[in-house]
C-alpha cells in the first residue's frame, strides 16, 4: 500500500480536480484498489466524483476515537475506487491530532486500511498545521499543484521546508504545473524555467469534471488534458515501485 498526498498551502491551485483524476487512473488504468481519502472541509472529492460521503456523523469523530476509519469508506460509481468523504467537521482535525498520544493518528488509521487498498490518494486541505505535518509523515510521495505564478513558488519552497522539518527522512515531493496556458508569457516562462516537470495544461475539459462531475478520463480520455494525467500517474507509479 502507498499513500499519495496531493498537497498545496495555497487554495485554488486545482488540487482537488487533480486528487479525484489521479484516483480514478489509479483504479481504471493501473486497476489498483483505490482510496480517496479527502481530508478537505469543502467536500469537494466526492462531488466530483458524483459519490456520496458514508458518515453519519461527523468524520472528524475518526481521528479522537477507536471507530475503524473503513466504516466510513463508501463506493464511488467506478470500479476498484472508493471514498473516504469529508464534512465540516474536518476542520477541528488540528485540536484533535494536538492532543496528548494522537501525533502519529492518521499513520495508525492509514495502516488499518491496507488490507484494503492498494492505493490511498490523499487531498489535503491547504493549511499548514499538526494535520499538514501528520501527511507529510505519511505520505510515501506528495504532489504540488503549481499554477504558474511567483506565490505558487513560494508556496512549493514551504512545503519543502516543512517536509525537511517533519521528523525523518522526508518523501519525495513532485511539483506539476498546473492550469498552465502556453499563450501567457508568465506561463511560458514558468514551463521553460522548469522543463523536467509534469504539466497538466489549462483546458475545457477539465473544467468539465465538476459540471459532468466524473473523472476527465471517463468522459474525455483522448484530449492532451486527460493524456497529461495519465502520463503524470505513470511518473507517480514508476517512482513508488522504484522506491
Amino acid at each position: 500500500m502507498a499513500v499519495i498526498a496531493i498537497y498545496s498551502v495555497k487554495g485554488g491551485v486545482g488540487k482537488t480536480t487533480l486528487a479525484a483524476n489521479l484516483a480514478w487512473c489509479s483504479a481504471s488504468i493501473s486497476e489498483r484498489a483505490t482510496l480517496l481519502w479527502d481530508l478537505d472541509p469543502s467536500g469537494g472529492a466526492g462531488f466530483l466524483l458524483d459519490a456520496e460521503p458514508a458518515a453519519t456523523k461527523p468524520v472528524a469523530r475518526i481521528f479522537s476515537s477507536d471507530r475503524v476509519p473503513a466504516e466510513l469508506v463508501s463506493a464511488t460509481p467506478y470500479p476498484r475506487l472508493s471514498l473516504l468523504g469529508a464534512d465540516e467537521s474536518v476542520r477541528t482535525l488540528d485540536a484533535h491530532l494536538n492532543r496528548v498520544g494522537y501525533r502519529n493518528r492518521l499513520s495508525r488509521m492509514a495502516d488499518t486500511l491496507e488490507r484494503d487498498f492498494d492505493r490511498i490518494i490523499l487531498d489535503c486541505p491547504p493549511v499548514m498545521n499538526e494535520l499538514s505535518t501528520q501527511i507529510l509523515r505519511v505520505a510515501d510521495v506528495i504532489i504540488v499543484p503549481l499554477p504558474p505564478s511567483p506565490l505558487s513558488t513560494r508556496s512549493f519552497d514551504q512545503i519543502s521546508r516543512a517536509a525537511k522539518a517533519s521528523g525523518r527522512k522526508h518523501p519525495p515531493i513532485l511539483p506539476v504545473l498546473n492550469m498552465l496556458d502556453m499563450r501567457r508569457r508568465l506561463h511560458v516562462e514558468a514551463r521553460e524555467a522548469a522543463s523536467d516537470w509534469p504539466a497538466i495544461p489549462f483546458a475545457s475539459a477539465i473544467e468539465q469534471c465538476a459540471v459532468r462531475r466524473k473523472p476527465i478520463g471517463a468522459f474525455a480520455p483522448s484530449t492532451p488534458a486527460a493524456q497529461s494525467i495519465e502520463k503524470l500517474w505513470t511518473a507517480i507509479e514508476r517512482k513508488l515501485i522504484g522506491s
